[in-house]
């Protein structure tokens, strides 16, 4: 049998994944309520997604780059501020922001009003990371910057020390 004639075979299990309304993981990180749609188990971990809720006046990671995946940002409503190096841009609902490997980027939400974004990586990597901060909570242990650090550091992300 030929590579061709395998790859027009049909594949064992569901070729696709629907996640409902109220369906997916939830991860709660203080003032930001997350929801895995994706965590990459779907997608050979190309590719994870994320609905994230920031309630008002949440500040976001401290500016952060990442060594191995791209994050994506679009802002379903609400306003958030990207900061990306020394730059800030308030990004509202319809806007996406794409950072690739390398940039330095956090963001907040400023304003009196809950912001929804849906969050992409690719791949799936940094998904993870976001459990394992749930994880130290869980634990009763307080989620300080060190914590956070370390938990980046498992994920080849480094925070942005030279623009603290």
């Amino acid at each position: 049998m030929t590579e061709e004639a395998k790859t027009n075979e049909p594949q064992a299990g569901p070729v696709i994944s629907v996640v409902g309304p109220g369906d997916g993981e939830t991860i709660v990180l203080g003032t930001t309520r997350m929801r895995v749609l994706e965590d990459g188990s779907h997608t050979g971990h190309r590719l994870a997604i994320a609905e994230s809720v920031l309630a008002p006046h949440t500040q976001g990671p401290p500016q952060h780059r990442h060594g191995r995946h791209d994050e994506g940002f679009y802002v379903l409503s609400g306003t958030v501020r990207f900061t990306v190096g020394e730059e800030d841009y308030d990004a509202t609902a319809g806007t996406l922001v794409m950072v690739p490997p390398g940039t330095p980027h956090t963001f907040a939400n400023l304003t009196d009003e809950p912001a929804v974004m849906l969050s992409t990586f690719t791949p799936d990597l940094y998904v993870q990371y976001f459990r394992d901060l749930q994880q130290v909570l869980t634990d009763g242990r307080p989620l300080t910057p060190q914590a956070n650090i370390d938990a980046m550091s498992r994920y080849a992300t480094q925070p942005a020390t030279d623009l603290a």
